[in-house]
């Protein structure tokens, strides 16, 4: 379906110069599904929220023209790359132990938390062997918790320790990809030992994906523990407002950058402070590190540089926990 919806696209634009939108190639499924009756074998919304991530696509294509980012207009997916399906509103149903789906049935599934609020989309998603059954949900609004100066903190990421906060906390960095990557590149020599198409390699890229996965989980499980202890602890977290697509591009800290995911951390943070009543504000990350806390005059410092001690007023504190009271600061003086 997404293959069809988007050679159609490329078709009209072609030979007739037009764009199709969504709403056009929705209105022609049950036209679609009479000439290919496979097509009634899924749920109809099913169908229709896959033309639409096609659309968000094509969306997300002119966007990327726009700002003169590097387009990359959207490709046709082969059989490993789709690997989820969404009812977006209806078609399925939970059960005690199970859950029912349009056009496919009733299956067992482990729960590992219990849903809260009301169900809004379901997405079966297949990953290495796999499936996951992801459920969105509505929920009411929790009331802000009041902000009190003495509980927001600021905090300063980086690459020896995750997180280090204004009261002088360092959250571990237990640098997952370097542990795991000797592991990681013995099993990609095995893979490239292989003969394409075979199935000695199909299992050898299997073994490999789950080496991946694995180190991704625990990257997650690391996010989802300093996260939930910073919003426990604190009523209002203040992060830089960091570029961290465009400092991933820097060669030389761009696996240590990518194995600490800053950016998960950071959305992990907010939807729980979200969830919790509680915020998180941004600031403007320039001279948080050289700027002194104490009398706010710029020491300058080298990377090498550890330690913050200021000539002016002779203020002495390590580096990142300076730079963690800047942020806070800068963040208390925002307006609400």
């Amino acid at each position: 379906m997404y293959n069809s919806g988007l050679e159609q696209r490329i078709t009209a634009y072609k030979k007739q110069g037009k764009s199709l939108s969504f709403y056009t190639q929705k209105k022609e499924l049950p036209v679609l599904k009479k000439v290919l009756p496979e097509f009634k074998s899924v749920h109809s919304q099913v169908l229709q929220n896959v033309l639409e991530r096609l659309d968000k696509a094509y969306q997300a294509f002119f966007r990327r023209l726009k700002s003169g980012e590097k387009a990359g207009f959207p490709r046709f997916q082969g059989r490993n790359r789709y690997n989820s399906f969404t009812y977006p509103q209806s078609g399925f149903k939970i059960s005690g132990k199970h859950v029912e789906l349009s056009k496919i049935g009733n299956l067992r599934i482990h729960k590992h938390q219990k849903l809260k609020g009301t169900i809004k989309t379901c997405t079966i998603t297949h990953k290495n062997g796999q499936f996951y059954a992801c459920f969105s949900c509505e929920i009411k609004k929790p009331t802000p918790t009041k902000v009190r100066e003495r509980n927001a903190v600021g905090i300063d990421l980086g690459l020896t320790h995750l997180a280090i906060t204004s009261d002088g906390v360092f959250h571990k960095n237990p640098k997952h990809l370097k542990h795991a990557e000797r592991k990681l590149k013995k099993q990609q020599r095995i893979v490239s030992k292989k003969k394409k198409g075979s199935n000695r390699r199909k299992k050898a890229v299997y073994q490999l994906a789950k080496l991946h996965e694995k180190v991704a989980n625990k990257r997650k499980d690391t996010a989802h523990k300093v996260s939930r202890k910073l919003v426990d602890q604190y009523d209002m977290l203040v992060f830089e407002d960091l570029n961290i697509q465009r400092m991933v591009k820097d060669k030389e800290y761009a696996k240590g950058l990518a194995d600490s995911a800053w950016r998960q951390l950071i959305g992990f943070a907010t939807y729980k402070a979200a969830n919790a009543g509680k915020e998180v504000r941004f600031v403007n990350p320039y001279n948080t590190t050289q700027r002194c806390s104490s009398c706010g005059e710029l020491v300058k410092k080298t990377i090498k540089d550890r330690i913050h001690d200021c000539s002016f007023c002779g203020y002495t504190e390590d580096r990142d926990v300076n730079a963690a009271i800047n942020i806070v600061q800068l963040g208390l003086k925002q307006t609400a």
